[in-house]
């Protein structure tokens, strides 16, 4: 067994391997650049060293300086987990030449399965179904423009080398052809340095279905069944499951068998992942109309669903495969429990085209009543150099409903700030009445749209609530002896909310937290949102509501103007003291005719909240 592992990854996947290794007394090793410093995979690490600055191609993309950190910390062996080197065959190659064991395909696999076009020769070969098209090696576009033509339309060009949603346009009509062949290129080259492209018949309501398989050195070769990932916005999976929706037994046996005969065209060993798409305009999936796409070398961002419907953890078989053990069971132990599904949670802003949004993670308390994979923890820094991926929640059931809700549930328990995420945006997704009914496909989310985008601000009633607890516990200075109907005026992430409230309104204990940095600050979540809410000033009839004549600074800021001096004679809604707190200036004004009698305010002091700044007495009658 190899008892030393240097993971070349970061983020989630590097938390995730570290788990598995130290369950098995193996030392673990951390690479890390500038901005991971602090990062949680270099802290669960028994060792961790650096590799160089922010940018990954400076760093965790320069294979040299990975083997020299395995050699340097001793390390048996590499784990590439998933992005990054994991797919790159001169780097393996380059591994293993070092003397040290590669957890992973053998190089030449990765190649046979690099390029789309060989890999798809090689699946006609082995009797695997491909989808209809053109993998010629005449690149004129002119050959390339009749064969899309005999195709018929819809056909999607497809980089050769490409992947992750990059170098594929799909063309409608004859005429748009020649330019969408010449925006594919531009891209493939850009992405991949390989401009060649493949043409295929486009599905028009297509599936994404995979299976897991696993080979081992000794010529065995299982599945793990089938996840279906057809939940996808741009060609990137958002939501992933296992087993599909509407698979046969009938249908999975045919399609597994198939991914398995893959997997031994190439002499596969270790983790890897064959890609189908799937007709899904009858409602199901026909073992006629489900098609071979491409093989992913490594493993996946969604093998939690596969482990949590096997019970079988999968980065300890690759280790025990890397190790030249037999694999831990036979197809015929193996077996479906249940249903499982896994959102990725990202660091993005859905309300700004998903956006990455960066910054420190204040707020990151995640509902522990699903599993969890995260790369992150309350304190740290989402950086801007990476992907913005920082969790995975995976839910199992014992149907898929019940794993649906429960998954829906979490991420509406979680509370995160002041990042933004897409918590929200999931939720949406997992509650969308075509995804309930398991009749998704890839195109599902783009025809959604806006319903699917969460709102920027709280629903009015949880405003009311919270400006109603904020009353009752006189966080601001409020009077008890106020009107029944009143006016407060919250901090919404910064924005200004004026909020009617009543003294009957009813809050949801569940949805607020107190914040340790500022007292007056409560955390806010509905639907996988989370705002952080403060409140500014309330007002009666437009005015403050100091019945006393004492003027107290509603939060924590800055004084940036007094207009007054004691002794000074003030009528009722005249500006007295200007405020700067959370990027905005509230004024503080007399709450009625008098004379300033106490002044503990001038421009430039920094005051807490609750401090008295002004007390006005009334005027003699």
């Amino acid at each position: 067994m190899i008892q030393s592992l240097l993971i070349a990854n970061r983020g989630e996947i590097a938390c995730r391997i570290i788990r598995t290794a130290r369950a098995m007394g193996i030392r673990t090793i951390a690479v890390y650049s500038d901005a991971d410093a602090q990062a949680l995979h270099v802290r669960q690490a028994d060792e961790a060293v650096h590799i160089g600055p922010s940018p990954a191609r400076e760093s965790y993309l320069v294979g040299e300086r990975i083997i020299a950190a395995a050699n340097s910390t001793d390390a048996a062996a590499i784990h590439p987990g998933y992005g990054f080197l994991s797919e790159n065959a001169d780097f393996a190659q380059a591994v293993l030449d070092a003397g040290l064991i590669w957890v992973g395909p053998h190089p030449d696999s990765i190649r046979a399965m690099g390029l789309k076009d060989a890999a798809k020769a090689r699946m006609i070969a082995a009797g695997v179904p491909v989808t209809p098209g053109y993998l010629g090696e005449d690149q004129s576009p002119d050959r390339l423009q009749q064969e899309a033509d005999a195709i018929g339309y819809p056909v999607l060009i497809k980089a050769v080398a490409g992947g992750g949603g990059k170098g594929m346009r799909r063309v409608d009509a004859a005429q748009q052809f020649a330019e969408m062949l010449q925006s594919c290129k531009r891209e493939a080259a850009s992405s991949f340095g390989d401009d060649r492209v493949l043409i295929e018949k486009y599905i028009l309501s297509p599936r994404h279905i995979e299976v897991q398989v696993f080979g081992d050195s000794h010529g065995n070769v299982v599945h793990l069944f089938e996840r279906d990932c057809s939940l996808q916005r741009r060609h990137q999976k958002v939501i992933e499951e296992a087993p599909a929706p509407g698979m046969t037994e009938y249908t999975r046996n045919i399609v597994c068998a198939a991914a398995v005969r893959a997997a031994k065209a190439v002499d596969y060993v270790g983790a890897g992942t064959i890609e189908f798409i799937a007709d899904g305009s009858l409602g199901h999936i026909h073992p006629d109309r489900i098609w071979f796409m491409e093989m992913n070398t490594r493993l996946q961002v969604e093998h939690p669903v596969t482990e949590e419907i096997t019970g079988v953890d999968l980065v300890e078989w690759q280790l025990r495969v890397a190790s030249g053990e037999p694999l831990p069971k036979t197809q015929d132990e193996l077996r479906i429990n249940g249903h499982a599904i896994e959102a990725r949670l990202y660091a993005e802003d859905p309300a700004k085209g998903f956006l990455p949004s960066t910054g420190k993670l204040e707020q990151f308390l995640l509902d522990g009543s699903v599993r969890i994979d995260k790369g992150v923890y309350q304190g740290a820094a989402i950086s801007p150099f990476y992907d913005p991926m920082i969790a995975k929640m995976i839910s199992h059931a014992s149907d898929r409903e019940e794993a649906r809700e429960r998954l829906s549930w979490a991420l509406n328990e979680s509370i995160i700030w002041p990042v933004r995420t897409n918590a929200g945006f999931l939720i949406r997704c997992l509650e969308q009445s075509d995804f309930i009914a398991g009749q998704m496909d890839t195109g599902l989310i783009a025809r959604e749209g806006e319903a699917l985008i969460p709102p920027l601000m709280p629903p009015d009633h949880e405003l009311e609530a919270v400006a109603e607890t904020y009353s009752r516990q006189s966080l601001a200075g409020f009077r008890l002896n106020a009107p029944l109907r009143r006016e407060m005026v919250l901090a919404v992430n910064g924005q200004p909310v004026p909020v009617r409230m009543s003294i009957h309104d009813y809050v949801d204990q569940r949805r607020l937290a107190g914040s340790q940095d500022a007292p007056a600050s409560l955390w806010l979540t509905d639907g996988g949102q989370t705002w952080q809410v403060q409140p500014v000033r309330t007002v009666q009839a437009g005015a403050a509501a100091a019945s006393d004549g004492a003027i107290l600074s509603p939060m924590p800021g800055r004084i940036t103007a007094v207009e007054i001096v004691p002794g000074d004679t003030v009528t009722k809604g005249q500006r007295l003291v200007t405020l700067e707190a959370m990027k905005m200036e509230h004024s503080l004004i007399a709450p009625f005719d008098g004379v300033v009698a106490e002044l503990n305010a001038e421009p430039g002091a920094q005051v807490s909240e609750g401090t008295l700044l002004v007390r006005i007495e009334r005027l003699e009658d």
